[in-house]
């Protein structure tokens, strides 16, 4: 019996489009965000508002850099204030002692996930807006992931949540 294996077979089709977007605070690195949106555009994400100073590196987002739109704001907390009068799900990433365990959490279809800075992750100002907030449980060191990697995780834990779209 023989097996003809397919490299690079297309994306699968959405049924819907997603009602995810993805909200950043000001990130160090536009690797990062290069990164992040590498992994939103493979998750069908339309849709990233960065704020602070954001630049995209289109080598390392690929063709995210064209299917995903980006907005850059001034700063988190209008934002998110604008993004919760349009009804959105605001969750944040972050540890937190009140924050829930992603591999329990049930996210709502129109969700806003919100991604702290590589280093002081979100600010009290922002979280104090949030509806949630999910974490990645840790097994060893360092404490935390890398805020890509974690992004990548999140959306992974969404798509797998909402298949279709």
């Amino acid at each position: 019996m023989s097996f003809e294996h397919l490299r690079h077979k297309p994306p699968a089709r959405l049924q819907r489009p997603r009602e995810l977007l993805l909200v950043c605070a000001p990130l160090r690195s536009n690797v990062n965000l290069s990164r992040i949106f590498r992994a939103a555009g493979c998750c069908g994400v339309e849709r990233i508002i960065a704020t602070g100073r954001a630049k995209l590196d289109a080598e390392i987002a690929r063709d995210a850099a064209e299917t995903v739109r980006l907005e850059v704001k001034r700063s988190l907390p209008p934002v998110l204030k604008s993004l919760r009068e349009e009804g959105y799900r605001l969750v944040g990433l972050e540890q937190t002692t009140d924050s829930t365990d992603l591999h329990h959490y049930e996210f709502q279809r129109r969700t806003a996930l919100v991604i702290g800075n590589e280093r002081t992750g979100l600010t009290d100002d922002a979280l104090a807006l949030l509806h949630d907030v999910v974490e990645i449980p840790v097994w060893g060191m360092p404490h935390s992931y890398n805020v890509a990697t974690a992004t990548a995780m999140a959306l992974y834990e969404y798509c797998r949540q909402f298949p279709a779209g």
